[in-house]
């Protein structure tokens, strides 16, 4: 994180499709980082014409967390140069932590805290929309670890350790 202590960390959650976990992270993380972080999401293969999934909007929504902005989009979009340059990028589903990343600016921390996905699967939107509850649970106790580390743990020296080990929480 830069000296300026008013600077938010930048994170930024990755995903296949973009349209699930990553949505859901950026949604909370935004909603709960307060001016200490920014979040955004990407996905590395997003279908053409892809959405944010409605249940997953839906249970947001029902969370009280804005969805205001959330679309879907390629992670091409902050691998160029005036994009924000990001600290901290965490992959949330198995399939993108395998896949080859661009050259992130700035050399960000990664890490990798998976969840199953909560749209997969032909079970009714009834199950689906509880899957999408309990992914969103999953999420938001691991950024409120996040959220209420001290400043030094989110120094960039510690950054990769510290996300790393919220992988284990």
């Amino acid at each position: 994180m830069s000296s300026n202590a008013t600077q938010p960390l930048n994170v930024l959650f990755l995903c296949t499709h973009n349209s699930a976990r990553s949505i859901l992270a950026e949604a909370l993380l935004n909603a709960l980082g307060g001016d200490r972080f920014k979040a955004y999401s990407a996905g590395s293969s997003p279908r053409d014409h892809q959405q944010p999934n409605p249940l997953g909007l839906q249970v947001l929504q029902k969370a009280g967390v804005p969805t205001d902005g959330l679309r879907s989009k390629s992670w091409d979009e902050f691998a160029s140069p005036d994009a924000p340059q990001m600290d901290l990028i965490i992959t949330v589903c198995d399939n993108a932590a395998g896949e080859v990343c661009p050259i992130w600016p700035g050399h960000p921390a990664t890490a990798h805290w998976g969840y199953a996905d909560p749209s997969e699967g032909d079970a009714s939107d009834e199950h689906k929309l509880e899957a999408f509850r309990q992914t969103l649970l999953q999420i938001k106790r691991r950024l409120e670890l996040l959220i209420n580390l001290p400043a030094d743990k989110l120094a960039q020296a510690m950054l990769q350790t510290t996300a790393r080990d919220l992988a284990k929480a």
